[in-house]
């Protein structure tokens, strides 16, 4: 049965060539004889060719696009229905996966009338596409800063970085092109590291595939492009299963983060972490859920939100005092391996 969002998609697509040809062919009467159940003020601006709740410069294409990524992720994820995902108000990005998906931002900008923002963290979900409970979490926080953002920090989140990898019939940790995402980040110039690491200390693991060149993913390109256009304070990244805290960068790491509790794991080249922590010097949280297929509960969700939130208010940007113990920390973390 056509959901009503879906039956609103499908006439404008049947009305625009219409208005097109004749603008006093397309009537807010003809769209309510059509769909009888909108509302007096929804009909109107569908006559004009606007979508729900959007502001006029944003185009129906664009509405359009994430309905379909919307209802795609609403298919694989039974805990995000197709209505919570529009509610989260996210926009495509000008980047489109081999698979023709397109990549999902949604920003949380300053409010510069309550206090100017503490810092800029980027959120991420959803690296892996098989780790589902990354990409669910992204949207229950989502829900979180749509109702309580404050203006404390400036927040863009991408809740589905792999959307290859997520949306097919058997979901899979790489993307479409048999690439581990989380192994194809740039090396300091070495362009054979992640490969050589592959082959010597990940025995060749298809699941881990770096690729044969850095950044040679659209995916990679635009969390890189990401990074050096919003210039983050603070990167945290979702995955599953290992129900730790892991951490990459200057700034002491979070001990806690509701029931999951910091064990570091190390670095390896081609990752986020080496890429962002140990390279650029930005703080990366690796948050591992304990599952990939089951959410932790309601309220274990909110207890990671808030000790999350506890630890940048007190860590981003970087206390300077602690600069030392960090630097020492970091330059441990080099010497050992990750399996992540």
């Amino acid at each position: 049965m056509l959901t009503r969002l879906y039956r609103i998609s499908l006439l404008l697509l049947l009305a625009i060539p219409v208005y097109a040809q004749n603008s006093n062919s397309v009537t807010p009467e003809i769209i309510a004889d059509l769909i009888p159940d909108l509302t007096p003020k929804l009909a109107p601006r569908l006559a004009l060719g606007l979508t729900p709740g959007l502001t006029p410069e944003i185009s129906i294409t664009k509405q359009n696009l994430i309905n379909s990524s919307c209802q795609s992720i609403a298919n694989k994820l039974s805990s995000v229905s197709f209505q919570e995902c529009i509610a989260r108000n996210l926009s495509p990005s000008q980047h489109q996966t081999t698979k023709q998906h397109h990549l999902l931002i949604k920003e949380y900008p300053p409010i510069i009338s309550r206090r100017q923002p503490q810092a800029k963290i980027l959120l991420l979900g959803g690296i892996h596409g098989d780790e589902y409970s990354s990409v669910t979490i992204m949207f229950k926080w989502m829900k979180i800063l749509d109702k309580y953002h404050s203006g404390l920090f400036h927040w863009k989140v991408a809740p589905l970085v792999n959307p290859d990898g997520l949306l097919q019939k058997k979901s899979q940790r790489i993307n479409a092109n048999g690439i581990d995402l989380n192994r194809n980040f740039p090396n300091n110039g070495d362009a054979q590291a992640s490969l050589q690491y592959w082959k010597s200390r990940a025995y060749s693991d298809p699941r881990r595939y770096p690729g044969t060149q850095p950044a040679s993913e659209i995916e990679t390109r635009w969390i890189i492009e990401l990074i050096n256009e919003f210039k983050p304070d603070a990167i945290v990244a979702v995955h599953a299963p290992f129900g730790i805290v892991d951490y990459d960068g200057p700034t002491p790491p979070p001990n806690r983060l509701g029931p999951l509790y910091l064990k570091l794991l190390g670095t390896y080249p081609g990752s986020l972490g080496n890429y962002a922590g140990l390279q650029q010097n930005i703080p990366v949280v690796t948050i591992e859920l304990p599952y990939a297929g089951i959410m932790p509960n309601e309220k274990e969700v909110g207890r990671i939100w808030v000790d999350m939130v506890r630890w940048l208010r007190n860590n981003i940007p970087e206390n300077k005092t602690n600069t030392a113990t960090a630097q020492t920390q970091s330059a441990q973390r080099k010497k050992t391996n990750h399996s992540k």
